[in-house]
């Protein structure tokens, strides 16, 4: 397995406020994989943990909600690990959006 896609997402909107956009927003992540799909999704503590399907891969995620930033990791799988690079611009570039 390669090295997890790890993005920090910092901001300004403090844990809780953060952690609400996450929740109404999760089913934009999956748009950070081309063709993939949310299938579950569950919190522990400050913690989403989250699977992305795409290309018949399962991706473990994971959101680390902080006071002033949100820790991005994913996993890719197999082949999917080619795609790291991209998938952490992507990241980089619309994961803030995430917390709009």
């Amino acid at each position: 397995m390669t090295e997890p896609v790890a993005v920090d997402l910092p901001h300004r909107l403090g844990k809780a406020v953060a952690r609400g956009r996450i929740e109404r927003g999760v089913g934009k992540i999956a748009r950070f994989v081309p063709g993939g799909a949310i299938t579950d999704h569950r919190w522990e503590g400050d913690v989403m943990h989250f699977t992305v399907e795409a290309m018949g891969q399962r991706i473990a995620s994971r959101l680390d909600v902080q006071d002033a930033n949100v820790h991005a990791e994913f996993d890719l799988p197999g082949i999917l690990g080619m795609f790291g690079n991209q998938l952490r611009g992507v990241l980089q570039k619309e994961g803030p959006k995430l917390l709009e």
